[in-house]
């Protein structure tokens, strides 16, 4: 065809694989105009409007709106400018499904109350200074016996979730359930006894943070013991308990102690909450950082091989 070919809507619809309906309304907003009318009053079109109406038709397929591409098509804006422009706006909107599909699929799996839903919603939409300002309520609570200590700083390093700029949805959701978890006040309670024993600890022996080397320990030598076979209530679990406690004495340097048990008994007991080896798994997921080992086989083992010496 040469350039003075025109085409009917008709035409022009077979050519770019739009609707009649649609090429008409294009064409009364302006972004494709006729080129010429019939004697009866139909449009005819040039060869130009082909290119137009498939550049309109790939630019709806990616989400523009008319009026932007109506100002590509004029030459007002150029592509690259409104491909940047809606890329951005894109980054946003997929930002919110993520978000959205992440509650979805928490609620999915969960079956939460009407009110749960709308606080799981909540905190995933937080920007990030008011995720902050939740983590740093929850550690201030935490820490608070450890305020000022040189173990201060890195166990807050350690217990801090920082939710990257582009999540993935398992990073969105661990988000969102770790939230759930540091509002809860009986695991605020849990850990802050646990970090208030850690600092009496550290005021009576007087030397390096001895809670690390206990809960080593125990998931050292408990964890091999499970690993093993050992059943906490057999002798062969008694060689284990005596290494354990006299572990936890040197840690805690109470070696002239002769009854490690009733001490250490309650300490173990507890640190033994399923929660904080959640809050500890979700943690990884938000940072990215390795999986780690679950703290509870080891210590319900300790805690049931205690309580039987401890009673005897």
């Amino acid at each position: 065809m040469d350039g003075s070919t025109l085409y009917s809507i008709g035409e022009l619809a077979q050519r770019t694989e739009l609707t009649v309906k649609t090429i008409r309304f294009y064409s009364d907003r302006g972004i494709v105009v006729p080129a010429d009318r019939t004697h009866a009053g139909y449009r005819r079109y040039g060869p130009d409007a082909v290119a137009r109406l498939t550049l309109v038709r790939t630019l709806r397929t990616l989400g523009l709106g008319l009026d932007m591409i109506q100002q590509v098509v004029n030459r007002e804006l150029t592509l690259g400018d409104v491909a940047e422009q809606h890329a951005a706006a894109l980054e946003v909107q997929i930002a919110t499904l993520r978000l959205q599909r992440a509650v979805l699929a928490a609620v999915a799996r969960r079956r939460p109350t009407p009110e749960e839903i709308e606080r799981m919603h909540q905190l995933a939409q937080l920007s990030r200074a008011e995720r902050r300002r939740l983590i740093d309520g929850f550690l201030d609570t935490v820490f608070a016996a450890l305020d000022g200590s040189p173990a201060h700083a890195a166990a807050r390093r350690s217990m801090t979730p920082e939710l990257p700029d582009n999540p993935t949805d398992e990073q969105v959701e661990a988000w969102v359930e770790l939230a759930e978890l540091s509002l809860d006040p009986d695991f605020r309670d849990h850990l802050r006894s646990a970090t208030e024993s850690h600092a009496a600890d550290l005021s009576d022996s007087g030397s390096a943070p001895p809670r690390p080397g206990v809960v080593a320990i125990v998931r050292d030598l408990a964890t091999a013991a499970v690993q093993s076979g050992i059943t906490p209530e057999s002798p062969q679990a008694d060689p284990v308990v005596r290494a354990l406690t006299a572990g936890c004495a040197r840690a805690l340097g109470r070696l002239d102690d002769t009854e490690p048990h009733r001490w250490l008994l309650p300490r173990l007991e507890a640190a033994n909450d399923p929660r904080r080896d959640r809050y500890v798994h979700l943690l990884a997921v938000i940072n990215d950082w390795p999986a780690p080992d679950r703290l509870t086989p080891a210590l319900d083992w300790s805690v049931t091989a205690l309580r039987i010496r401890a009673a005897r």
